[in-house]
């Protein structure tokens, strides 16, 4: 099986870490969880229905929709915290990736333990800069909210392709395929992971400095 990869890039300031990360770790989610299944018997079952829920940011000019699950927005919130935390140690500019892996288990053999087979990842580059004013921190605000509408269009048309998903698992297979830890929602399973880099390339910086230099020139 050959695993997908994905790659989205953002750049935003330090208190727009948190709120672009669960922008787009939820939209993933929102289109890679199902509602609970629930079998009649093997190979039988009906599947819930998913909520959503509309979440505005404070520091970034976007609106969201997220699965209406307390327990998975926790989950999300605190690997997109520790994230966070890593990022600001850096200093004022700082480099980091968070990834989204969604993968299958393959029953192994005791006492070998069950092989984790990756099918499709999704690694968000982030750059964070340093802004010098509030009316640098407010152009930064509209141009991040525009820039997360193109990820999050981005995203519904890779996941609109007639890609591989795992098959729908009977009820004796399902924590293969799906995370059943959860009440409400039943996302495939996933695991979150990241990886920081000290110093922010020159380059981003400048690019992010010019754009809100044009905007002010206007």
């Amino acid at each position: 099986m050959n695993c997908r990869s994905e790659v989205l890039e953002v750049t935003v300031e330090g208190r727009q870490v948190e709120e672009a990360m669960l922008a787009l770790l939820h939209t993933i989610l929102l289109h890679r969880s199902t509602g609970k299944f629930h079998y009649k018997k093997e190979g039988t079952y009906s599947i819930g229905t998913v909520g959503t829920q509309d979440i505005d940011c404070d520091f970034i000019d976007f609106t969201f929709v997220r699965v209406s699950s307390d327990e998975l927005d926790r989950v999300i919130r605190k690997a997109v915290s520790e994230f966070k935390d890593a990022l600001s140690n850096t200093g004022s500019d700082g480099m980091g990736q968070i990834s989204l892996e969604f993968y299958q288990k393959k029953k192994s053999r005791w006492p070998f333990s069950d092989e984790c087979i990756p099918w499709e990842v999704w690694s968000i580059k982030v750059n964070v800069v340093n802004l010098a004013n509030e009316q640098e921190r407010q152009i930064c605000r509209e141009k991040v909210g525009e820039k997360l509408g193109e990820k999050v269009i981005n995203v519904v048309e890779v996941i609109n392709r007639h890609e591989y998903l795992p098959k729908m698992p009977t009820q004796s297979e399902v924590d293969n395929v799906f995370d059943t830890s959860l009440k409400d929602v039943q996302p495939y399973l996933y695991k979150i992971t990241y990886q920081i880099t000290d110093s922010l390339g020159t380059s981003v910086s400048t690019t992010m400095r010019r754009l809100i230099k044009d905007t002010l020139a206007l």
